[in-house]
């Protein structure tokens, strides 16, 4: 994950920025693999007062923002896809010239991919060839392709795993990321369940299954790793302390790394087996830590999924 320059379009005088911007036009570049919620996304946006372009050519990106730069529009959101994949050379530069970018890859598994392209009966963009003909790729394969026209925009982004959201927590979620100030790094922490998959998000993994487990006991069972009793129970463990002093010992040596990196986030994935008890209570724990210091995102995939039900 890496964000973009910031330096100001050319063509966008100081003056014509917006109010507390400092000259530097940032946008929201919303990217990512077909059927993994970029319409939610830029819709959430849209709903949040961003200024949102669907499928904007990249090379017209510039001229667009010197247009907007005169209406004085502060937030501006595009979404780019595989259907303008021709010009996706164009936006590789210009992430690194004269756009600050903050770019989000949404991705999913192909799994997942494959059950919604079902599901909706549409057909992915890439059934097709590329030439107009008649001559249709397997669901896969059209989602393998797609992975590899994209594979630099995605190494270059902030990548959000959509396979187990819900649409009203990816609209949650997307607006939480880029309402986090972009000129320093971010540390998200989420929680999972290791049952339901790894995060394709996710930068780092810390596996705390091997901790002392609140589900086996009776009155702490239907409760999560944010009450007050889980939390008590937990924060006793000699374990459960020696790893959350441990990763955080491990993130405080090496942040300042990740940030000279030009990184914009940094997603730090806890998992127990449901994603309920220790992982939640570890990032409760690791988020509240940072917080003075750095600024900080929690999501807990699978309460958050039920909170969302």
């Amino acid at each position: 994950m890496s964000s973009g320059s910031d330096q100001s379009v050319p063509g966008i005088s100081p003056e014509a920025a917006p109010a507390g911007q400092e000259g530097t036009r940032e946008i929201v570049l919303i990217t990512g693999i077909s059927g993994s919620g970029k319409s939610v996304a830029l819709h959430a946006l849209e709903d949040a007062g961003f200024f949102c372009v669907d499928n904007l050519p990249p090379e017209l990106l510039p001229e667009f923002l010197r247009l907007e730069s005169e209406r004085a529009v502060r937030r501006v959101a595009v979404a780019v896809d595989v259907r303008t994949a021709g010009s996706l050379p164009h936006l590789v530069p210009l992430m690194n010239e004269g756009v600050k970018v903050r770019s989000v890859f949404l991705d999913s598994s192909t799994d997942t991919l494959v059950r919604r392209f079902s599901e909706t009966r549409r057909p992915h963009p890439l059934s097709k060839g590329q030439d107009g003909s008649d001559t249709h790729r397997a669901l896969i394969e059209a989602i393998e392709l797609e992975r590899e026209l994209l594979a630099t925009i995605r190494m270059r982004s902030t990548i959000l795993d959509t396979s187990q959201l819900r649409p009203i927590q990816l609209r949650q979620w997307i607006r939480d990321l880029v309402g986090a100030k972009s000129h320093n790094l971010s540390l998200v922490f989420e929680s999972f369940a290791f049952k339901r998959g790894v995060p394709l998000d996710a930068d780092m993994v810390y596996d705390v299954r091997v901790l002392p487990n609140p589900y086996y006991l009776r009155e702490l069972r239907p409760l999560n790793g944010r009450d007050i009793e889980v939390a008590t129970y937990l924060s006793e463990q000699p374990e459960v302390r020696e790893m959350t002093d441990q990763i955080e010992a491990f993130l405080r040596r090496w942040l300042p790394n990740f940030a000279d990196d030009q990184r914009s986030y940094l997603t730090v994935a806890i998992g127990c087996t449901g994603g309920q008890h220790r992982s939640v209570f570890i990032v409760e724990t690791l988020a509240q830590r940072f917080a003075n210091t750095t600024t900080t995102l929690i999501r807990h995939r699978e309460l958050d999924a039920l909170d969302a039900g």
